[in-house]
């Protein structure tokens, strides 16, 4: 969010330097691929403090006894790849923050109401609204702080506000869950501002532990502003519930005085009834802490990006190159059977292996998944112990590498094709179009790679996670339900198959495509739908778009009288037996 420590360039003395193990800070010639260390992207110490000054007198006196102690252990050090894990997190621990100010307290305050007035009902647009004072509060306490602005602090913050549109415009669950995730990652990102591996992995951790330290923060400036004569928050909070007292009494009166006016207020006035009490309650504790938690660590983020992950021992180059390069021809032997299945047709493989068309697509599509993940192990591996003496190493790391993720875009490619092949057979569902969206998404991670094998690695942590929670940001406005719906619609106006229970289970945001179908197909497909549209009835803070829309097209046309159970029954048997599915 700012220039605090996280976003500065690395500092330390000579000492430190000269105490770091031979070979650790081998320079990458520019343009090379992303070594698996933090070193390049590594944020510093802030200004004032060297983690060698508390260190400097004991290395002065004992340098000659550990030169003495390292030739006497070299042999048990030589697969020595850094140190102890626990030293790699030794100065991440975040700062005091700044006493906090009256604006995070009341943007808290804010975020607590909402969240109890709105949240009650349901996720839609209401958790926007929620976080939109959230965000407000972390703006003033990182401002206390000393904490500016940065381009990647306003691409996270309003990356994690558009995820939240998610919500507001689909009723399925699945998507928009997958948006409050990936909108919490992505604002823990706008708050500690890292830039390498450890800060886009290990963010989020330091949000969840301000949800203990966070409201002890809180308290201590809201006891500040309350007691003695400087306090000025206590006759506000109490003109607030006198305004709430006057509000209720005079609104019920006038409600009961006239139905027009009970009927626009039980529009616009969430429900705030004694018998949720209990819920409210918690609700309004829920909405404050976690509005004091995101200020808290944006005027005190935990410095993800000190953590020091050391490079491991460079290989040789038969020794680091031989087995890559084994599995490079595999890949393209592989690569070439696909181009030639492709051009030849598949009935002559069919013929030669038993299978069905279905059954050879099924059967690949999984295992060209697993090889994708298996091949960005290989590279986050082979990165780590890859040669590094000189030019001529880098050029072969990016030959080798590059060659590889080449021939992985083929397979991700083949792999795409053999769920098209797999969706024509058996129609398109949720769990067959996540994991197309995960294989794009691997393709593009790896296309990324080899973009920074060119162009050099600094963006690249960044590029990834920004390419995740765009993702998920499309996926969920495409509206998944949605489509699915529409391309099994497709498909049985091709073939007359169809899977009446599997359509019957999606939500809102698959009637417009499933009013297209005939009746009693149509009716048959609407009719949970329809019940569940007309007993649930929801604020519109609490409605998506995909729902409002569900109930219009619902309303300006029916359902067919003769779509009962029985002749729904019998349809979905009928249509079973056709599709053999």
């Amino acid at each position: 969010m700012s220039d605090t420590p996280s976003e500065a360039e690395p500092s330390g003395s000579k000492a430190e330097d000269r105490a770091l193990k031979s070979g650790i800070e081998a320079k990458e010639p520019e343009g090379t691929l992303p070594a698996a260390r933090s070193g390049d992207d590594a944020a510093g110490a802030s200004p004032g403090r060297s983690r060698a000054g508390s260190r400097s007198d004991d290395r002065g006196s004992s340098e000659m006894d550990s030169q003495k102690d390292s030739e006497e252990d070299s042999e048990e050090d030589e697969g020595w790849d850094g140190p102890a894990v626990e030293s790699w997190f030794a100065d991440i621990q975040a700062g005091t923050p700044a006493p906090v100010r009256t604006e995070t307290l009341w943007a808290a305050l804010a975020a607590g109401l909402l969240s109890m007035l709105l949240l009650g009902e349901g996720l839609a647009l209401n958790l926007l609204l929620v976080a939109i004072p959230v965000t407000l509060g972390a703006y003033f306490a990182a401002g206390t702080a000393g904490r500016r602005p940065r381009p990647w602090t306003l691409v996270w913050g309003v990356g994690g506000l558009a995820l939240l549109i998610v919500p507001a415009l689909r009723d399925a669950d699945w998507p928009s869950f997958l948006a409050v995730v990936a909108a919490v990652a992505v604002g823990s990102l706008a708050l500690h501002g890292g830039r390498t591996w450890p800060g886009m992995l290990f963010g989020p951790i330091g949000l969840y532990t301000s949800l203990i330290t966070g409201p002890g923060w809180g308290w201590r400036g809201l006891r500040e502003r309350t007691g003695g004569a400087r306090g000025n928050v206590g006759p506000v909070l109490r003109a607030l519930v006198v305004t709430a007292v006057l509000l209720v009494v005079f609104g019920t009166l006038f409600a009961g005085a006239d139905a027009a006016f009970a009927d626009l207020l039980a529009g616009l006035v969430p429900d705030a009834s004694v018998s949720g009490g209990p819920w409210h309650v918690v609700l309004f504790v829920l909405g404050a802490v976690g509005a004091l938690a995101a200020a808290h660590t944006a005027a005190a983020p935990v410095q993800w990006d000190r953590v020091e992950v050391p490079p491991g021992r460079a290989r040789g180059r038969v020794e680091w190159a031989l087995p890559l390069i084994v599995l490079a021809v595999l890949f393209a032997v592989f690569n070439a059977v696909q181009l030639a299945v492709l051009f030849g047709g598949y009935d002559a493989v069919l013929e030669k292996t038993g299978q069905t068309y279905a059954e050879y697509a099924r059967q690949g599509f999984w295992q060209l998944l697993l090889v994708t993940l298996l091949t960005l192990l290989v590279i986050v591996f082979a990165l780590r112990w890859a040669p590094r003496d000189g030019s001529r190493d880098w050029t072969l790391v990016r030959a080798v590498l590059g060659t590889l993720c080449a021939l992985a875009l083929v397979v991700v490619a083949a792999a795409v094709r053999r769920m098209d092949m797999y969706v024509e057979a058996y129609g398109l569902t949720r769990l067959r179009i996540s994991v197309v969206g995960v294989e794009l998404w691997l393709g593009l991670v790896i296309a990324l790679i080899m973009v920074a094998g060119v162009l050099g690695a600094r963006w690249l942590p960044r590029a990834v996670m920004a390419s995740a929670a765009a993702g998920v940001l499309v996926f969920g406005i495409v509206s998944p339900d949605g489509l699915i719906a529409e391309r099994n619609v497709q498909r049985y106006e091709e073939t007359g198959t169809f899977d009446l229970d599997y359509a019957r289970g999606l939500s809102a945001d698959a009637v417009p495509a499933l009013d297209k179908l005939e009746e009693p197909l149509r009716s048959c497909a609407l009719k949970s739908m329809a019940e569940d549209l007309q007993t649930e009835t929801e604020p519109w803070y609490a409605t998506s778009w995909g729902e409002a829309r569900a109930r219009d097209i619902l309303d300006g046309r029916g359902l067919s009288s003769e779509a009962d159970w029985q002749e729904c029954g019998r349809l979905n048997t009928e249509l079973t037996f056709r599709g053999g599915s």
